[in-house]
C-alpha cells in the first residue's frame, strides 16, 4: 500500500475528515486527528470569528496535524477566511479547496507551508488542479453527502479515470462508510479516503442526537437529491421537509420561495438544533452501514480492521479465479 498520503500529511491512517457545514467543528476535527486521521475544521456554517474559535479549540485539543476546508462557491464570500488561515497557519498543516477553481489561490496557500488538497469530480478538473500546483486530489463521487458536481459521476467510475490521469496521490470520497468500501477504493487506485457522514454519527460530533439517530435508522434508499431545478446537486437525508422541497421544485417555485426551503439556516436548525421537521440534513449514500453511534477512535479502528479483513477475503477469492 502506497504511503504518500500518510507521509505527506503526517498521519497514521489514510483517513481524512470531509468538510461539513455546521458539523465540522474544532472538537470533532481534534478527535479525528487524535485517532490517527486528519481532522478538518470547516469554514462553511461558521462566521470568520467562529471559524477562528473552532481552530483554536482544535489546536488546544490535539498536537497533531489539522486541516481546514474552504468551498470556493460563487455565492460564498470565502476570501474572508484567508486572513484567518494566514494568522493561524502555525496551527494547521493542510487545506482542502472545493466547489470552485482553486488555481488562483494555490500559490498563496503553499507559500504558507500548507499541503493543498483539491476536491474534484471530473478528470479535467483533476488535471487542472495538478497543473495549478495542488499536492493531492480528492476524487468525490455523487454518492457523497452535501453539494456535489452537476456532472453526477459516481465514485467507482470516476476514481480509476482520475488515478490514470494524475501523478498526485488521490483520496476517494463519497459513500465510503466502512473498511470494505475503503478497500474497494484502494483497489481502484486511491491512496486515502475522505469520510463525512460516518463521522457525523459519532459521540464527538456536534450534530443533534436526532440527526445522529436518523442516520443510524436510515436504509440504503433514504438519501435523495434536492436543488436540481436550479442546477444544483445536494444530497440529503430524505424526510417530510425534503419532500416539500422536491414538490416545490417540480412545480417550478419562485427563487424566493425555494430559497426559504434550501438556505443554510434550514440545514443548521435540523443538524444542530434537531428540528428535523423544519429543515434538512446532509447524508452520503453509505448510510446502510452506519449502525451505531460510536467514538471517532472506534470508527477509525473499525475502518482499518475491516480494510484488512477485506484484503484477506479478496486474497482467498483470488485463489479461485483462473488467470489467463
Amino acid at each position: 500500500m502506497k504511503k504518500r498520503v500518510t507521509e505527506q500529511l503526517g498521519i497514521r491512517y489514510p483517513i481524512i475528515e470531509g468538510g461539513m457545514a455546521h458539523v465540522g467543528d474544532g472538537r470533532l476535527a481534534a478527535a479525528v486527528t487524535n485517532a490517527g486521521g486528519l481532522g478538518q475544521v470547516a469554514v462553511s456554517g461558521f462566521s470568520p470569528e467562529r471559524f477562528r474559535e473552532q481552530l483554536q479549540i482544535a489546536s488546544t485539543l490535539t498536537s497533531g496535524p489539522l486541516s481546514v476546508n474552504v468551498p470556493l462557491g460563487k455565492f460564498f464570500d470565502y476570501e474572508r477566511y484567508f486572513p484567518i488561515i494566514e494568522e493561524m497557519k502555525d496551527h494547521i498543516s493542510a487545506i482542502s479547496l472545493s466547489s470552485g477553481d482553486p488555481r488562483p489561490h494555490i500559490p498563496f496557500l503553499k507559500n504558507l507551508g500548507l499541503t493543498v488538497m483539491v476536491v474534484v469530480a471530473s478528470v479535467k478538473h483533476a488535471i487542472h488542479a495538478e497543473e495549478g500546483g495542488a499536492d493531492m486530489i480528492v476524487c468525490e463521487g455523487v454518492e457523497a453527502g452535501g453539494r456535489n458536481s452537476p456532472q453526477e459521476l459516481t465514485l467507482f467510475s470516476l476514481l480509476p479515470a482520475i488515478t490514470a490521469n494524475t501523478s498526485l496521490p488521490v483520496i476517494a470520497a463519497g459513500g465510503i462508510t466502512n473498511g470494505k468500501a475503503m478497500f474497494g477504493a484502494f483497489s481502484l487506485g486511491a491512496e486515502g479516503i475522505q469520510v463525512g457522514t460516518r463521522f457525523i454519527a459519532t459521540k464527538e460530533s456536534p450534530a443533534h442526537p436526532f440527526y445522529k439517530r436518523a442516520l443510524v435508522e436510515a436504509s440504503d434508499e433514504d438519501t435523495t437529491i434536492i436543488e436540481r431545478s436550479i442546477g444544483g446537486v445536494n444530497r440529503v437525508l430524505l424526510n417530510d421537509f425534503v419532500k416539500k422541497i422536491q414538490t416545490a421544485e417540480k412545480r417550478n417555485a419562485s427563487d424566493i420561495e425555494l430559497f426559504n426551503y434550501i438556505n443554510g439556516q434550514r440545514n443548521r436548525i435540523a443538524a444542530i438544533d434537531g428540528k428535523m421537521d423544519d429543515g434538512w440534513v446532509h447524508s452520503g449514500q453509505g448510510i446502510h452501514f452506519i449502525t451505531e453511534i460510536a467514538s471517532v477512535d472506534q470508527v477509525i479502528r473499525k475502518y482499518m480492521e475491516d480494510f484488512h479483513k477485506a484484503y484477506e477475503e479478496v486474497k482467498q477469492k483470488m485463489n479461485t479465479v483462473s488467470i489467463l
